[in-house]
């Protein structure tokens, strides 16, 4: 009688003679059980709920600095909404690097190997990680934003307008951002794997290009800067008119950048495995 060996494709064991495949029956928990295991080793980490309590220490000092300086500069009024929007230029860094950590901190320790070995298809990894730093980041992305409005709100003092619609949907819209710039963090951390390249990569793109653009002027860097991932993010948060394009627009700018860096990361993985 043939000898029938076992072999995992795709988390299905298959057993194998010469000429069959023969399947025996699913192993481990699958999808939903790598993204558990992620969610469970994000939270065994401190990092986390520093980035956390840092974005949110973050976007309480600068709404209210916001809020003021509209007061005392006697601004015309706007939604109040666009306080926490402005403080997401620095909150954002704060979703950055807890993103970055699920990533590089198994890098970093070698346990990489492991998780790979425990789901042996690749991309299930890269997807169950960026799925679980976008879950995190939309959540606490929704959470500044009503932070910074509630902050806000005493500094305007009069200053800023407030509509229900208007500020659900600029929470959304920040909660979104925010996830969608968690993804592009992972994508550049499995192309980069290390956190000094990957926060490098990151801040160059997200930060660094508008300021030089901007700085710079000239019709053609403004129009660069106009697709670049903060930029286009900020016209889809503020929703405002007069922009240089419409709001889906930007978001969909903003999710072209986050597909590009996540199928970069994975083309990486799948080339160079851990």
């Amino acid at each position: 009688m043939p000898q029938v060996e076992n072999a995992v494709e795709d988390g299905v064991v298959v057993g194998t003679v010469p000429g069959e495949r023969i399947p025996v029956g699913r192993s481990g928990g699958g999808f939903a059980g790598a993204v558990g295991a992620e969610w469970a080793k994000l939270w065994s980490l401190r990092t986390p709920c520093v980035c956390l309590l840092a974005g949110a220490l973050l976007t309480a000092v600068f709404t209210f600095y916001y809020g003021s300086i509209a007061r005392i500069n006697d601004k015309p009024v706007q939604p109040l909404g666009n306080a926490p929007v402005a403080s997401v230029m620095l909150g954002q860094f704060a979703v950055i690097v807890l993103a970055m950590v699920v990533v590089t901190s198994e890098y970093g320790t070698g346990s990489i190997r492991t998780s790979l070995l425990w789901v042996p298809v690749r991309h299930r990894v890269q997807l169950a990680k960026a799925l679980v730093a976008a879950g995190v980041a939309f959540a606490a992305g929704s959470a500044f934003s009503v932070l910074g409005m509630a902050v806000a709100r005493v500094p305007f003092r009069g200053h800023a307008s407030f509509e229900v619609a208007e500020a659900a949907g600029q929470t959304l819209a920040t909660g979104l951002y925010c996830a969608l710039v968690a993804v592009l963090t992972v994508g550049a951390a499995f192309a980069l794997r290390t956190a000094a390249g990957t926060l490098c990569a990151v801040f160059v793109l997200i930060s660094a290009l508008p300021t030089v653009c901007t700085g710079l002027g000239g019709p053609f860097l403004l129009a660069v800067n106009d697709h670049l991932p903060q930029t286009s993010g900020g016209h889809f948060m503020l929703g405002a008119d007069g922009g240089p394009y419409p709001r889906p627009v930007g978001l969909l700018i903003l999710v072209a950048w986050t597909v590009a860096a996540h199928l970069i990361g994975r083309f990486v993985l799948r080339r160079r495995d851990a």
